[in-house]
């Protein structure tokens, strides 16, 4: 049905007024200025996807905690997913806990223990994403991260994503390799790829933005350490 003219503008004056009024109410009045967002608004504006990735509108998946035999480590899977763990020692733990999808995919390598090798790179790095992980947050230093990156020699590429001590390359552009210290606990976490996962670093965003790639960077960003 069609609004006669004067309805019409009847309720574009009413609405204008109730906008007016909020801004006054909000303490100055509308089109007073630009608008300066909280640190926290930033933070969370920073985090987001690019606007090119799809938007999902999927309800929450479940999830399930796993917790290590020490009792402090714990991270959180889709429910439906499954961990295996390989203890070496009891005391002082040491072991490997491997997460599959419900296909029975191998996904991620999560170790724990007191012993571990670093294995450096003289690759060039190139970073496609890198948050800290809010349970780790002082819990170590650097502060854990979760990276996904590729290192590039010659022709060969390869895609890397998982826990990494601190920002995988360094404000100065040069590689970064160590170890997760906990404590005197060794902690690494690493997505499996089959083979070379992707063509290209457009190919790798657009898996990372998308379900499986959201998915994997979630659990690692659940891992807790208390």
């Amino acid at each position: 049905m069609r609004l006669p003219q004067r309805a019409k503008f009847l309720l574009a004056a009413g609405a204008a007024a109730v906008l007016f009024l909020s801004a006054c109410a909000a303490g100055g009045p509308a089109g007073s200025g630009s608008t300066r967002e909280s640190p926290a608004v930033q933070a969370s504006t920073a985090s987001q996807p690019p606007s090119s990735a799809p938007a999902s509108t999927a309800p929450a998946a479940a999830l399930a905690t796993f917790t290590f035999p020490d009792g402090r480590l714990s991270f959180q899977h889709p429910a439906d997913w499954r961990v295996e763990l390989f203890e070496a020692s009891a005391s002082p733990f040491v072991g490997t806990a491997t997460v599959y999808d419900p296909a029975g995919q191998l996904q991620v390598s999560i170790y724990t223990g007191e012993i571990a090798d670093v294995v450096a790179t003289s690759a060039a790095r190139t970073v496609l994403e890198t948050d800290p992980v809010p349970g780790l947050v002082g819990r170590s230093v650097p502060t854990p991260h979760s990276s996904f990156f590729v290192d590039r020699s010659g022709d060969a590429a390869q895609y890397r994503m998982g826990l990494t001590p601190g920002l995988p390359v360094s404000p100065d552009g040069r590689v970064q390799d160590g170890l997760i210290m906990l404590g005197e606990r060794i902690l690494t976490a690493d997505v499996v790829f089959d083979g070379p996962p992707f063509e290209n670093d457009d190919a790798a965003k657009a898996w990372y933005w998308d379900a499986e790639g959201r998915t994997l960077k979630a659990l690692l960003m659940s891992f807790s350490y208390r």
